[in-house]
């Protein structure tokens, strides 16, 4: 498995081009909020997205999506329980960053915990990493060692926000301890920030 990383948008989201090198198949995480970087960065790797999935509803890591979805015919997952937020997306982006916005894209599939989404010969187990938000998830491929966490853990030892009305500390918690489980050498890929493992994670918390 390829990953290739882009920081996109006034909030500086991660997003990642998830690539199987055998058949150049690729799932795009967390689309963030410019859809013609992400465009150009497929073209020029010569690469074929076959879905786009979201870690959590958050405006910053959903905006590219309605375009992104229109340009290759693809579907958009994410969790039922963030539905809510991501039909604010409109109103978030208006609040936080004074910027108009098109309407929420079409979730073609609901995912939750258990779920595989595949693209070539990879796939991620999805994973329910509630507590940021209450439909964040996570992205585990066991064979290649890596996981995408989307806002629930950062490189420097932090962790996702709690102080939202829809957010769960006690969550966040226990999301944090299936996190912990996975082997120490597991290459995280968080929503914003530099990447970590968990071991080193666990070692700064």
């Amino acid at each position: 498995m390829k990953i290739i990383s882009l920081v996109v948008g006034q909030l500086q989201t991660n997003c990642f081009l998830a690539v199987d090198q055998e058949t150049d198949e690729a799932l795009i995480i967390d689309s963030g909020d410019d859809a013609e970087l992400i465009i150009q960065k497929i073209q020029d790797e010569r690469i074929k997205p076959v879905g786009i999935v979201a870690t959590h509803g958050h405006f910053d890591h959903c905006l590219a999506v309605l375009e992104l979805r229109l340009a290759f015919s693809i579907p958009f997952y994410l969790h039922q329980n963030d539905l809510a937020l991501l039909k604010r997306m409109s109103s978030s982006a208006r609040h936080f960053l004074g910027i108009e916005v098109g309407p929420a894209p079409k979730v073609d599939r609901f995912i939750k915990a258990g779920d595989n989404l595949s693209f070539g010969k990879e796939s991620f187990e999805v994973i329910e990493t509630f507590g940021h938000t209450p439909g964040s998830i996570s992205l585990y491929s066991q064979p290649n060692k890596v996981i995408f966490v989307g806002d629930t853990i950062f490189a420097d030892g932090g962790v996702g926000r709690t102080d939202f009305s829809y957010s769960n500390e006690a969550d966040l918690n226990k999301s944090i301890k299936k996190l912990l489980k996975l082997p120490a050498e597991t290459l995280v890929y968080t929503g914003h920030g530099e990447e970590t493992t968990i071991g080193e994670w666990d070692g700064k918390k």
